[in-house]
C-alpha cells in the first residue's frame, strides 16, 4: 500500500510538472487539484521549521515534478505540436474532473457571500488578464534580464494557481528559447531562471501561506474562481468547430481527462495519505 501511494504521487507529480511546462496549462492548477498546493507553499514559506514535516511527504511529488518536467514534457511536447487540441482537451478534462474535490476542499471553513465575492472576482480578473495576453502581439530579444523574468513566472505559476507561465511567456515570444533552453540544461538560461524563480518564492510564498491561515474560506474560494476561468480560457474552442471528426475527439479527450481525474480522486480517497498541519484556523 505505501509503494502504491508513493507510484500515485509520483504520476501526480509528473502530471504537475507536465502541466507547469505545456502551453495553456498550469502546474499550479494541478497542485491544487491533487491537493499539494498548500503544503507546498508551507514548506517554501518556512524551510528551516516545515522540511522535517512536509519533505517526506512532498517529496515524491518534487520527484514526479522533475521527471515530468524535464523527461516526459520533451515527449508530450510532440504530441502538442502534432495534436494540439485533443491534447489541450485532455488537460481540460483532467482539471475539470477535479474541480468537485477543489469545490469540496475550498468550503472546509464554510462558505459565505465573501467567499463566494472573492471567487468571482478572481475569476473576473483571470479572464480580463489572459483575454489582454491573447489579444496582445508583442515579440523581444531573450537575455538574462529576460530570462530571470521568465524564472519569475515560472515560480509564479506554481505560487499563483491558474497562471501559467506559458499563457505569460508565449505573446512575448520568450517560451520557446526558454524551454528549449531547460531542456538542453543551457547555463545561459538555468542561471537566471533559477534567480527569478528562488526571488519570486522568497517573496511571495510566505506571503500566500499567510492569507491561508488567516482567510482560509477567502483565499481558497479566489483560488477555485482562478482554477475555473484559466480552465475556460485553455479549452481550444475553435478546434471544435473544423469538423464533427475533430469535434467528437475532443470530447473524447475531454471525457478520457474527466475520468482519469474521477478515478485518481477516488484513489485519493481510499489510500491513505500523510498530511502535515496547515496551520489554518476556521
Amino acid at each position: 500500500m505505501r509503494l502504491f501511494r508513493i507510484l500515485l504521487h509520483l504520476l501526480q507529480g509528473a502530471l504537475i510538472g507536465l502541466g507547469a511546462v505545456l502551453p495553456g496549462i498550469s502546474g499550479g492548477v494541478l497542485s491544487v487539484v491533487f491537493g499539494v498546493y498548500r503544503p507546498l507553499m508551507e514548506l517554501l514559506s518556512d524551510p528551516a521549521r516545515r522540511w522535517r514535516t512536509h519533505l517526506r511527504m512532498l517529496s515524491p511529488y518534487l520527484l514526479g515534478y522533475v521527471l515530468g518536467f524535464m523527461g516526459v514534457a520533451n515527449l508530450l511536447a510532440f504530441f502538442l505540436e502534432k495534436y494540439p487540441a485533443p491534447s489541450i482537451c485532455l488537460f481540460v478534462g483532467l482539471i475539470a474532473g477535479m474541480l468537485p474535490s477543489l469545490w469540496r476542499e475550498a468550503g472546509q471553513c464554510g462558505r459565505g457571500r465573501g467567499s463566494l465575492a472573492s471567487m468571482a472576482l478572481a475569476m473576473g480578473f483571470i479572464f480580463a488578464l489572459l483575454i489582454g495576453l491573447r489579444t496582445a502581439s508583442v515579440s523581444i530579444t531573450p537575455g538574462f534580464v529576460w530570462y530571470v523574468f521568465c524564472g519569475l513566472c515560472l515560480a509564479l505559476s506554481i505560487i499563483a494557481p491558474g497562471m501559467s507561465f506559458s499563457t505569460l511567456l508565449m505573446p512575448l515570444g520568450l517560451y520557446t528559447p526558454f524551454v528549449d533552453g531547460i531542456g538542453h540544461l543551457d547555463p545561459v538560461v538555468l542561471i537566471p531562471a533559477g534567480i527569478g524563480s528562488v526571488a519570486t518564492i522568497i517573496c511571495l510564498s510566505r506571503a500566500v501561506n499567510s492569507l491561508f491561515e488567516r482567510h482560509y474560506s477567502l483565499a481558497f474560494h479566489a483560488i477555485t474562481g482562478i482554477v475555473i476561468a484559466a480552465t475556460i480560457m485553455t479549452v481550444p474552442f475553435e478546434s471544435f468547430t473544423v469538423s464533427a471528426t475533430s469535434c467528437l475527439i475532443n470530447v473524447f479527450f475531454l471525457a478520457a481527462g474527466a475520468f482519469t481525474a474521477s478515478v485518481l480522486d477516488v484513489l485519493n480517497g481510499r489510500v491513505p495519505v500523510e498530511r502535515a498541519s496547515t496551520g489554518r484556523s476556521c
